[in-house]
């Protein structure tokens, strides 16, 4: 299954796709979040309001790690809605919570852990924060109490929170400051920090980890990709520092299963760059590809996932709300498929992909 979010003022609501062997899609329904987004409007004046990005994000729709639950943000409103992945792949909704913040735009989960990072909003002065809840077995949330921190500074903007590997730390990467905020998560549930570090590049946004525990982190201003070991005690060591890819506003992050090689989404550009991670964490680019044939209306990819059989990438167009699908060959490069579209969905405001 491929899993978008419309994002929409009316009411949010999650596209679900069907996929075939060959990683083809196939729209299989709508489903409400009973939660409103967005629509076009920007949730941080950071960002350019052109509509394409408006949550200024990753991790907007969110799978959680075993694939039973998926998480949506519900920018307008304020709260998180909950969805059980059926058998068939369509989501049926649990549950919607207040984010414990204003603005919500990113989500991850460990074990039975969700935490939500809110932007903030002019009224509070952009206030924000990360909140964390308790999921139980049927994918209802709980709010964990005294679980909310602030970031670096009270009206830092966050663009995504993101659990390690082990689930012992949290990281946030903060757009407006350039520095990526690490938590220590506690037994029960809780966090303290931050441990704050530099962003090595300025306009950190989106951000994945390698089993091994390095850190990939996109940069949007330089359009490059930065690699980081992370200590125990919750600093970051620079390995690649703000590697460019020649393209414009690298903005998000994901890797094939085999971590091998990373693919950043330049969004103004229009094209996905594909990065060779080496044996230490070490990136060397590796090649570009349009998001959209040559010849039809551009594509401008934003967020982007990899099936889990590892035989596909995925992203979402955000100017047009279609998602591209492309082969990924042993070398790492992409062969392009298919352009999902659905009538349905808005041109310009969907944000958030997750991909099973």
């Amino acid at each position: 299954m491929v899993y978008m979010m419309t994002n929409r003022e009316a009411m949010n609501e999650v596209v679900a796709f069907y996929r075939d062997t060959k990683g083809i899609l196939t729209f299989m329904g709508y489903y409400p979040t009973y939660g409103t987004g967005t629509g076009t409007r920007i949730v941080t004046p950071a960002a350019p309001n052109d509509g394409i990005d408006p949550l200024t994000s990753q991790g907007s729709l969110t799978l959680s790690r075993d694939g039973r639950f998926l998480f949506a943000v519900n920018a307008g409103s304020n709260s998180i809605s909950s969805f059980v992945i059926t058998d068939s792949g369509a989501p049926i909704l649990t549950d919607v919570k207040p984010s414990e913040g204003a603005q919500p735009n990113s989500i991850d989960v460990f074990g039975d852990i969700l935490y939500v990072s809110n932007v903030g909003n002019a009224a509070n002065n952009f206030a924000s924060n990360i909140s964390g809840f308790r999921i139980d077995n049927n994918g209802r949330l709980t709010h964990i109490p005294c679980s909310n921190r602030s970031l670096s500074t009270i009206n830092a903007q966050p663009a995504q929170v993101l659990f390690t590997p082990d689930g012992s730390k949290i990281v946030a990467a903060e757009l407006t400051t350039n520095r990526l905020s690490v938590f220590h998560v506690n037994e029960n549930g809780t966090v303290t920090g931050p441990i704050i570090n530099d962003s090595n590049g300025m306009r950190p946004l989106g951000a994945c980890f390698l089993s091994s525990g390095i850190l990939l982190v996109a940069e949007v201003q330089s359009s490059a990709l930065s690699s980081y070991s992370v200590s125990d005690n919750g600093i970051l060591n620079v390995i690649s520092g703000s590697v460019p890819n020649g393209q414009k506003t690298a903005c998000w992050v994901t890797t094939t299963r085999n971590e091998r090689f990373a693919y950043t989404t330049n969004t103004l550009s229009g094209t996905i760059s594909t990065y060779l991670i080496d044996g230490s964490g070490a990136l060397t680019v590796n090649g570009h590809i349009t998001s959209t044939p040559e010849g039809t209306p551009t594509g401008l990819p934003i967020d982007a996932g990899v099936s889990k059989d590892g035989y596909n990438f995925y992203t979402l167009n955000g100017n047009q709300g279609t998602v591209s699908v492309f082969n990924i060959k042993d070398d790492g490069s992409l062969v392009r498929l298919q352009v999902a579209a659905s009538t349905h969905y808005p041109y310009f405001g969907s944000q958030g992909l997750a991909v099973l």
